[in-house]
């Protein structure tokens, strides 16, 4: 719009100067006047513009009135240009009448000028200092930055700084400490630590060559022999307190773990020093062990039984078997070294880790070996894991340098035992005595690896090593005695139980009961062994009865003998208890067949034939038994309550345990019974017992029975 004003002025001048000089337009025009944008002939010009304009221009109240009047245009504008002109000269005279007012506002507004023109040269000046200030101030920042890095690189050296001053300073107290002080004085190892830290870091300082380092050195040094002197007199004078008579060992051993810095600091600075000592404790300890040791156990032997079981302490070998003059006099009772009693307590919880036996105190002398093997490696243990643990803490031991230290300490002493062991094993014939020993190993190894220390586990196996075949050839032995036994030389033979059976029965129970926590195969193996060669030789031994009654009775008598012992002492379910319930069954059986015969001999014969008949189909010839169907009829009514009454009597005679007695008769009253019924009904005899008032039918049952005979 700015750019059109000129333009636009310029027309209108154009069209006043044409009124004015009453001209009308577009008259002697040489070059048409260039109005640009208002030049109504160009096809550019929109025409709704221009009435707009036109409609704006009528709706003027002066034009309206002048059109509504009918005044002149002409006219009406020389009278509007003369009021103009009379309106400037008033304007002029207005202006010539204010002019001092208006010198006045020009002076003024120069003035104005003046002060603005002052405050700009201020304001312009107070920019350049604003300008100077900022850059001062940015300058105050970097010089602060800088300030503080200097800060922080300052702290960080005096932080290491002072730490290296403080510890290379020696103070006066650690000195008097160190000098003076008794070692066992809390504040002795206090300064001991301090002065451990200092020789370090000096140590360190040093590799890293640092100047300082020098002017300290030679005072820790001295502080250090003298250090290491107190220290190991301290330690040696404990150490040979050990070797007096009648001393509690543990009781200095308890204070050197309370000074284990002590040997720390030795071995930290002085290893030669405490090379020394960790030798003369391990001399020192070595020692006494094994002189406590040996002369326990030499005095735990003489309090064992008096009657040891020897090579001729045999399951197979008779009572009655003589010796030589010179040979020592056999066990009064053989048979107390197959049975276990209450040899087993040994390994039970309360008696396993209770107190060892202490000989010179001991109110009897007849412990079994078992008991004082269980004192004597009880005492091992026991000491063994105190020693280990201490060796550990005191002289920083672990792993195998921890185990190698307690061999040398130790070593000795595991040796003799196991001398002792291997001495006393091969001379032992008391195969309870040796299994028992091994159980009380292996209960002691499992409370050893319950302790998480494996300190003695390869002695434990060294003496298992050595016990059980021991244990397997004394086994070996008794299977091979009662291989070799001949039982003519057992003299008078009756159907009571045998003493070896006895003893079979009495041992087996021990081994199975010990077994059961820790079962081993090869003891198993070696009991079913020996089981076969026992019923071999009672089948021997009852071959030598001329009747095989005589021979049932014997062999129900010592099964019935050996399970009852079997069962009372060990499981139900062992192989053994069973084996010898088949075994008892089918002889019973046997011998019900046996003792059914003579008086139903007949009556069961026919029943066997006739049902073998009746199976083939050959009916035809059960018909000419009647007469032997009527003879035994008429003879089991007669003589049948006589016969079972001659039969209980006979049994409860034959067996001399009255419940197995009881069993077997009532297992032969079964038998009859069931004997009869199926005579009663096969095809014969139904016809000939049909009236006969005297042959029991109904009545015959086993109440009845039981009723009749009672056992």
């Amino acid at each position: 719009m700015a750019a059109l004003r000129p333009a636009e002025e310029l027309g209108l001048r154009a069209g006043d100067t044409e009124e004015e000089e009453g001209t009308p337009p577009g008259r002697g025009e040489e070059q048409p006047l260039n109005l640009g944008d208002l030049d109504l002939t160009s096809d550019e010009f929109i025409l709704d513009e221009v009435d707009i304009h036109i409609q704006a221009n009528l709706e003027d109240a002066l034009v309206q009135e002048a059109l509504k009047t009918g005044v002149d245009l002409r006219q009406y504008s020389k009278q509007v240009e003369l009021e103009l002109q009379q309106i400037e000269h008033a304007s002029i005279r207005d202006y010539i009448k204010e002019s001092k007012n208006i010198a006045s506002l020009h002076n003024q507004i120069t003035a104005c000028d003046t002060i603005l023109e002052r405050m700009e040269q201020m304001l312009s000046t107070f920019q350049c200092d604003l300008s100077s200030i900022s850059s001062e101030i940015q300058t105050l920042q970097e010089q602060s930055v800088a300030m503080n890095l200097r800060l922080k690189n300052r702290q960080a050296v005096r932080s290491q700084l002072s730490q290296l001053v403080d510890e290379l300073v020696v103070p006066a107290n650690m000195i008097s400490t160190i000098l003076e002080a008794p070692v066992t004085e809390q504040e002795f190892l206090e300064q001991l630590h301090e002065l451990n830290n200092k020789i370090n870091y000096v140590k360190e300082q040093a590799f890293r060559e640092t100047m300082a380092c020098a002017d300290v050195q030679h005072v820790l040094e001295k502080l250090k022999v003298k250090a290491v002197t107190k220290i190991r007199e301290f330690i040696l004078q404990k150490i040979y307190s050990f070797r007096k008579p009648m001393t509690n060992y543990q009781i200095p051993q308890n204070a050197l773990l309370k000074y284990r810095f002590f040997y720390q600091f030795l071995l930290g600075n002085e290893r030669a020093v405490a090379q020394e000592l960790r030798e003369q404790y391990v001399e020192t300890m070595s020692k006494i062990y094994l002189s406590y040791f040996k002369s326990y156990t030499s005095r735990l032997m003489k309090i064992q039984y008096e009657e040891v079981a020897d090579k001729d302490d045999l399951m197979g070998v008779e009572d009655t078997a003589k010796k030589g003059f010179f040979s020592k006099p056999s066990l009064k009772n053989r048979n107390t070294i197959f049975t276990l009693g209450n040899r087993g307590s040994v390994i039970g919880a309360a008696e396993l880790e209770g107190p060892i036996i202490v000989p010179h105190t001991a109110q009897k002398s007849d412990y079994p070996f078992e008991s004082l093997f269980r004192s004597q490696h009880y005492a091992l243990l026991d000491n063994s894991c105190r020693e280990y643990l201490f060796l550990c803490d005191f002289f920083m031991v672990t792993g195998p340098s921890a185990q190698d230290l307690f061999n040398t300490v130790m070593g000795k002493t595991l040796a003799m035992f196991l001398k002792h062991m291997d001495a006393y094993v091969c001379d032992c014939y008391d195969s309870i005595a040796v299994f028992l020993c091994i159980h009380i190993v292996l209960r002691f190894k499992a409370i050893m690896a319950k302790r998480n220390i494996p300190a003695v586990d390869k002695y434990w196996d060294t003496l298992l090593e050595i016990l059980w075949p021991r244990f397997e050839y004394i086994l070996e032995l008794n299977i091979q005695s009662i291989q070799n036994m001949d039982p003519q030389k057992l003299g008078f033979l009756d159907t009571r139980p045998l003493y070896i059976t006895r003893r079979y029965a009495e041992f087996s129970s021990a081994i199975v009961s010990i077994n059961q926590t820790f079962p081993n195969e090869r003891t198993h193996a070696l009991l079913g062994q020996l089981q076969v060669e026992v019923e071999n030789f009672v089948l021997r031994v009852a071959a030598e009865f001329s009747s095989r009654k005589e021979q049932l009775i014997f062999l129900i008598n010592n099964y019935d003998m050996m399970l009852s012992v079997l069962m009372e002492r060990a499981v139900e379910e062992s192989k053994e208890v069973e084996g010898f319930q088949q075994l008892l069954s089918a002889r019973t059986q046997e011998f019900i067949e046996e003792i059914l015969s003579p008086p139903f001999g007949g009556m069961i014969a026919f029943v066997k034939e006739s049902e073998a008949l009746i199976e083939k189909g050959q009916l035809d010839r059960l018909r000419g038994e009647e007469a032997r169907v009527t003879q035994l009829v008429r003879g089991f009514a007669s003589t049948w309550k006589t016969s079972v009454e001659s039969l209980s009597q006979d049994v409860m005679r034959s067996f001399s345990n009255f419940k197995n007695g009881t069993s077997i008769i009532q297992g032969a009253l079964t038998q009859l019974i069931q004997y009869y019924h199926r005579f009663h009904k096969g095809p014969c005899p139904t016809q000939h017992m049909e009236g006969r008032a005297a042959v029991p039918s109904t009545e015959w049952s086993s109440p009845f029975l039981l009723a009749n005979h009672p056992m």
